[in-house]
């Protein structure tokens, strides 16, 4: 069965060209898409953990490992980027830790 196609709509906070904007701008817009991702993959983690506890094949099990250790990974590069752009946040003068 094809997996069911997802729309997905990514709304920045401003209306501006990413030319027109300061780094200040971008990097306030990173952060928030990569905290809202953050969100999306904790409920990934979260229904691979509970999808665990449940009795599946071995071919069910081999496709949750799959789809934890992709989350986890995912996780992990978002954490990542999001110390960057703290550290970004920090140079440009930013307010926030």
């Amino acid at each position: 069965m094809p997996a069911p196609k997802v729309a997905l709509k990514v709304s920045m906070a401003s209306e501006k060209s990413p030319a027109d904007k300061t780094p200040a701008e971008i990097n306030t817009e990173l952060r928030t898409l990569a905290h809202d991702l953050s969100n999306a993959l904790e409920t990934i983690m979260q229904a691979t953990y509970l999808l665990a506890q449940s009795q599946l094949d071995e071919n069910g099990r081999k496709w949750l490992e799959l789809i934890d250790k992709a989350s986890r990974d995912a996780a992990r590069i978002n954490r990542d980027i999001r110390e960057h752009l703290r550290a970004q946040t920090s140079q440009l003068g930013g307010d926030k830790p």
